[in-house]
Formats: structure tokens, C-alpha cells, sequence
């Protein structure tokens, strides 16, 4: 097949141009150039998705059988996509999320969900929220038409060249060593997915001309918190790391030492109605169409391969967690926090 990916040099994007390449596929990805390099072996052309001038350039005298959306947040993006790439690619892929689902995470979400209220038509700009993805959706929808277009709702993803900081983060604080902050109930399940697989499952289904919505992530139930935690320990950890575990209440304690969940202890969900269906997405479609799901010790090996390679991340960034606008939230907490924490529950 010939393949549009509209990202396709860092992190997800990556993930199905390599794995469609390696199929034998034709791609042509389509970006800034600023975020990473292309894959070697595709048809690289830049621009920027939001002028359609070159989204047209994109376009004169190019076709493709299916077009993979990797990259789009606002749903004026998708529209402008997919208006320009309707007689010019048969499908469209779009990779949303779970955060698309009104219910998600407080309750369990299926395919048959409701989304957020948000429109196709929503101006562009729009300060980041939940609710774009669903407006993404409704764009490509209401251009390609059901038959024509594939979602997928994305659970968390991590493995190689992941830019979202979390598996990235508790193995390189692993690697720290000493006493390691572990929050919450061990028990606790999670659902993750490996990009690979994610990007696996995507083109399977692609290329057996599928559409329709997928919840798309690891089956409930396959890795407890403990257990991620441990992983992290054994594959990255220095000689003396230790893990003290410090239960929700503690954490969530009013005072200076209160602990955002999610971004300051990554993926941290304690028990709270408004997170009760975090790890419970139904993914019983996916699995009936194909869906598998590698055990977390590979990726969180291949993970820390990488990471090695990459050299160590950016120290933690106080002043982007407390929201200044436009600013990169990093994962983590502060050191000196968690060792407050540590001498206090530990």
C-alpha cells in the first residue's frame, strides 16, 4: 500500500513508518522536520499541517491508499486534512485517545461510549483539553465518511523513543538509586501498550480495509502498579534502589507535601471516583480483531536500551507543572520532595 502518515518522525509516528516500511509498504510522512528525523527509507516532505498551502503542495500530484493520522490536537487540523486529502487517499486513520470518552476516567469506556461534546468545526488554537480529540474525531467523520475512516481510541503508550516522559522517567530514577517513592496499592492493575503494538495492530487492520472505532490499549488486568514498579527496579535499577511504599492517603494529604497525581509520581491513579475506570478500559473489540500486547518486562528492556543511548533526561521543571501557559509539563517530582516524603511515611 501507499501510506500517508501525518507525523511520523518521533515516537508514535515513527512506530507505523517503521513497521510499514518493513511490511513493504510505500510512506510518504508528512511534518516540520523539527521534532526528530524521518525513518530512513520514506518519502519525507515537510510543511506544516496548519497552512493549507502546504498541505496542497502535500497533495499536487501525489495519491495514497490510506492516510494515518498521528499527529493532529485541534480538530480545524483535521478538518483542514482531511477536506484536502478526501479525493486524494481512500482512508483515514485518525489515533485518538481515551480522553475522547465523556465517562473516561471516572468510569469504564467500550467503543460505544459517548465523547465529549465538541464540534468539528471548533476554531483553531484552542487551549488543550479532553474534549479536542472528540472534536478531531467528528472532523475526519464528517469529510470521509464512517466507511472510509478507522479511530482509535489510544491508551497509554510507551516503549522506545517515547516522548511522554512516564516509563522514561521511573527507570531513569531507578537508576538513581536509594529509596524510590512507590505510591499507591502495588495491586493496583494498569493497562499500558507498547507503541510497537499499537502500531502493529494499526496496520493490520488497515490493511484489511477495516473501519469503525477501536479501543485500543493492553486488556485490563495483564500488570499491577507493583509490578511496573519492580520491572522498572530490576531492569534499571542501581544496587542500593529500594522501593517504600507510601499509601494513597498519605499522598494525597493536604499541606506542601500534597502530591499531584498522574504527572508527579508517573501514572500514579489513587483509588478516587473521579479515577476508578483509568485501567478499565474495555478492549474486547480489539482483542476479537487481533490485538496483542508483548509482556511489559520486553518494553520497559528495550525501553531502557534506548534510553541509554539517548543519553539522561531534563531535570524536573517545577515551574511547567504549576501550569504557565504554553509551558512543557515534565514528569517527576522534585528530589527534595520525595525525600521529604520518604522521612515522613517511610
Amino acid at each position: 500500500m501507499k501510506i500517508l502518515l501525518l507525523g511520523g518522525s518521533s515516537f508514535l509516528g515513527r512506530a507505523f513508518a517503521s513497521q510499514a516500511l518493513d511490511r513493504g509498504h510505500e510512506v510518504t510522512t508528512f511534518n516540520r522536520g523539527v521534532s526528530a528525523a524521518d525513518p530512513e527509507g520514506v518519502e519525507a516532505v515537510r510543511g506544516d499541517r496548519d497552512r493549507a498551502d502546504d498541505l496542497a503542495r502535500l497533495a499536487d500530484g501525489r495519491s495514497w491508499d490510506a492516510v494515518v493520522d498521528t499527529s493532529a490536537q485541534q480538530p480545524a487540523q483535521v478538518a483542514l486534512s482531511a477536506r484536502l486529502l478526501r479525493e486524494r487517499a481512500g482512508h483515514y486513520t485518525f489515533v485518538s485517545s481515551v480522553h475522547a470518552f465523556a465517562d473516561w476516567p471516572a468510569q469504564v469506556v467500550t467503543e460505544d461510549s459517548p465523547t465529549h461534546p465538541c464540534p468539528a468545526d471548533t476554531p483553531p488554537d484552542q487551549p488543550f483539553s479532553a474534549a479536542l480529540k472528540a472534536g478531531c474525531e467528528r472532523a475526519v467523520l464528517e469529510t470521509f465518511g464512517a466507511g472510509r475512516t478507522m479511530i482509535l481510541n489510544s491508551g497509554l503508550l510507551i516503549g522506545p523513543y517515547e516522548n511522554g516522559g512516564r516509563l522514561p522517567w521511573w527507570l531513569e530514577r531507578m537508576a538513581r538509586g536509594g529509596r524510590v517513592l512507590a505510591p499507591g496499592d502495588p495491586k493496583r492493575t494498569m493497562q499500558v501498550i507498547d507503541v510497537r503494538d499499537f502500531a502493529a495492530f494499526g496496520l493490520d487492520l488497515l490493511t484489511a480495509g477495516a473501519a469503525g472505532r477501536y479501543v485500543t490499549t493492553a486488556p485490563p488486568g495483564r500488570l499491577t502498579f507493583g509490578e511496573w514498579l519492580e520491572t522498572c527496579r530490576q531492569v534499571a535499577g542501581a544496587p542500593d534502589t529500594e522501593l517504600v511504599q507510601v499509601d494513597d492517603a498519605s499522598l494525597l494529604a493536604e499541606g506542601p507535601d500534597k502530591v499531584e497525581p498522574w504527572s508527579e509520581l508517573p501514572l500514579w491513579a489513587p483509588d478516587l471516583p473521579e479515577m476508578a475506570g483509568v485501567w478499565l478500559a474495555d478492549t474486547t473489540r480489539a482483542e476479537a480483531a487481533g490485538l496483542r500486547c508483548r509482556p511489559f518486562p520486553e518494553t520497559a528492556r528495550d525501553t531502557w536500551d534506548w534510553l541509554r543511548t539517548r543519553g539522561p533526561a531534563e531535570d524536573t521543571d517545577a515551574e511547567g507543572r504549576k501550569g504557565r501557559p504554553g509551558a512543557r509539563v515534565l514528569q517527576g517530582i522534585e528530589p527534595a520532595k520525595e525525600q521529604r516524603l520518604l522521612a515522613t511515611h517511610g
